[in-house]
């Protein structure tokens, strides 16, 4: 499958009985060329084959396909060799936490997830398919994709509310032989990661001495949280909207409980604003405002990564003035934390070695290979590359494939 991004359909394709031309109503296209961009979609479904002749129609249909199904029936593994199974992905949401929209159902997500669709081809060469769910309900979730999965060599969770989303990811996984990734938390996670290292390089600190704040206790920031444990940070407290993640917290949901556990070494409660006293490192995936005063009491030399979207939660004139490095989630500001950074290249990792799932060690992997392609160009405006380095995505799969032979989840 390709992506493209010119409509293949003409206007006059698309005007043809269309509802805005029924009722008079002027064309989006003409207020706003994001409209125009999307008209008819962003992608389409190309043949890799020709079909010119009534040969190449028996090679591609009936009666040729019949000798390859009935192969792959006889040895099912078959199916990565003869199909398209191991080079596409299923991108999965059912449109209860689009981007900064929250829940506007399946329909409306779809411009998001045909996004996402052309970014996994365009930054990984992997083709996607975009499966937008009409059901909210996990149970019907989780076995609706186990009932499309024979189709795919990997499934993209996207934009799925917490904490519904860990459920389904969890039980997707115990269920499928194939990887299950949810972008919103571990996408986010690899890329704050690699961020962090080069930040810590460029500062001359290892990550064990530093002591990291989150602020958001939803996919993202528990994602980050045990990414952060796992690549040795000194220690990380998480807070909701009550104040800091803690032991004695009553309140706590099961997800949270378990952060809990194995977060805030230091024993904090409180609020945000008082566990920043002293931290070196901010981290935002909540949206809010983080007061400048809180800014401002961290540690010297601190980091504030506030990756809100469309509003930081520091905002970055705010935040150099006490931070010696500043990332956002936007891409008009230096140090952008994003997603594209990393979900292509884990996934053509994976699917170059058919992995059976992705692993921990696998996006550790990422997260290394990708603060490598930094180099020596490191700065505190350039501690993470651009998604359009050329380097990044040959540089993740590379390492993915690499740490998913040695972890024994490569199966070829």
């Amino acid at each position: 499958m390709a992506a493209e991004i010119v409509n293949p359909r003409s206007d006059s394709e698309y005007r043809d009985g269309h509802t805005e031309q029924e009722s008079g109503a002027e064309p989006l296209d003409s207020f706003d060329p994001a409209f125009a961009l999307h008209r008819g979609g962003k992608m389409a479904v190309q043949a890799t084959v020709p079909v010119r002749d009534k040969d190449d129609l028996s090679l591609a249909y009936t009666p040729g396909v019949a000798k390859v199904c009935s192969a792959i029936a006889e040895q099912p593994d078959l199916v990565h060799d003869y199909t398209w199974k191991s080079s596409v992905v299923a991108v999965v949401t059912d449109g209860t936490a689009v981007l900064g929209l929250g829940d506007i159902g399946p329909e409306a997500s779809l411009p998001v997830m045909e996004g996402k669709a052309i970014l996994f081809k365009q930054f990984g060469g992997v083709d996607a398919v975009p499966i937008a769910l009409n059901c909210t309900d996990v149970d019907e979730i989780v076995e609706t994709v186990v009932r499309l999965a024979p189709s795919f060599g990997g499934v993209n969770l996207e934009d799925i509310s917490a904490p519904r989303c860990f459920e389904i990811e969890k039980r997707l996984q115990e269920r499928l032989d194939i990887p299950v990734f949810h972008d919103d938390q571990h996408g986010t996670a690899v890329v704050t990661l690699a961020a962090l290292r080069n930040a810590a390089r460029l500062s001359g600190r290892p990550l064990g001495e530093l002591r990291a704040v989150i602020s958001g206790a939803g996919a993202a920031g528990v994602a980050i949280a045990k990414m952060l444990v796992e690549a040795g940070i000194g220690d990380v407290a998480v807070a909701d909207r009550k104040g800091v993640v803690s032991r004695d917290r009553e309140d706590l949901t099961p997800i949270k409980a378990e952060l809990a556990s194995f977060t805030n070494k230091a024993g904090l409660s409180g609020s945000l604003e008082s566990a920043l006293d002293g931290a070196d490192v901010f981290i935002g995936v909540s949206g809010g405002t983080v007061p400048e005063a809180a800014v401002a009491s961290m540690a010297e030399g601190a980091f504030v990564f506030a990756m809100a979207n469309p509003d930081p939660e520091v905002h970055p004139k705010v935040a150099h003035k006490y931070a010696a490095v500043v990332a956002t989630g936007r891409s008009d500001f230096p140090n952008q934390i994003n997603n594209v950074l990393a979900f292509p290249g884990i996934f053509a990792g994976a699917l170059q070695v058919r992995a059976s799932r992705i692993t921990e060690g696998m996006k550790l992997a990422a997260a290394e290979a990708l603060a490598a392609v930094v180099g020596d160009d490191l700065a505190a405006d350039y501690v993470i590359p651009s998604p359009f380095d050329e380097r990044v995505a040959p540089a993740v799969t590379a390492a993915v494939a690499a740490a998913a032979r040695a972890e024994g989840v490569a199966r070829r």
